[in-house]
């Protein structure tokens, strides 16, 4: 999270939420689409086998057409592989 925390501070400039995503994601203070892309988010990256098409429709629930959904999912898995990538090679950020 910290390393692409820098990338997420500048599409939504507010630290505060930032930690509070960091911090607990669960609980940090979301409209109902973003709660709906942060929990399915990390759903796909922490238990991808159970992703059911109830959390599809949960995100079309939100507002989420059927091409943002596709986006939501590959760039979620775009991220998960290559931080299993770096992680996997023993690549460590500068500030480590």
């Amino acid at each position: 999270m910290r390393h692409h925390g820098e990338a997420l501070r500048a599409l939504i400039k507010d630290d505060e939420l930032l930690a509070a995503l960091e911090r607990e994601p669960f609980t940090a203070p979301l409209n109902k689409r973003q709660r709906a892309l942060v929990t399915y988010a990390l759903k796909l990256t922490q238990s991808p086998h159970l992703i059911t098409e109830d959390d599809i429709n949960f995100l079309r629930g939100a507002g989420f057409s059927d091409a943002a959904i596709h986006d939501a999912a590959a760039v979620t898995a775009y991220f998960n592989f290559v931080n299993r990538t770096a992680s996997g090679l023993g690549v460590r950020l500068e500030a480590e």
